[in-house]
């Protein structure tokens, strides 16, 4: 192109826009400007997003209470299976779905220092 060098082609999002991809080992908290508060008004728990309200269930506040950055998943269903006497199997499925579309929205994101 005339002598101009040509500008790499980026290869993947800016660390900012890239989504975790959650597994029994990630360590997940919630995102930039993502709050888990329990609404007075509401008389319930609410995950505040940008621009947005959301209204988690009973099960999904258990476990976005656990997303703290320091437990892994694998640490957050083992503590789910003991407090609810349900498989652990289970547990690690349904979890990691659920993080997975918080994740693939942006609400949740993989600690700094991961655990591998």
């Amino acid at each position: 192109m005339d002598g101009e060098a040509e500008k790499p082609i980026a290869t993947s999002a800016p660390a900012s826009r890239r989504r975790m991809t959650v597994t029994e080992h990630s360590a997940p908290k919630l995102g930039r400007g993502v709050v888990l508060r329990f609404d007075e008004t509401r008389q319930r728990w609410v995950l505040l997003v940008p621009e947005r309200v959301l209204a988690p269930d009973d099960i999904a506040i258990e476990v976005l209470k656990l997303c703290d950055g320091q437990r892994s998943v694998g640490t957050m269903a083992d503590e789910l299976a003991a407090k609810y006497t349900a498989p652990r199997a289970d547990i690690v499925a349904d979890v990691i779905a659920m993080l997975q579309d918080l994740a693939e929205s942006g609400f949740l994101i993989e600690a700094k220092g991961g655990r591998p």
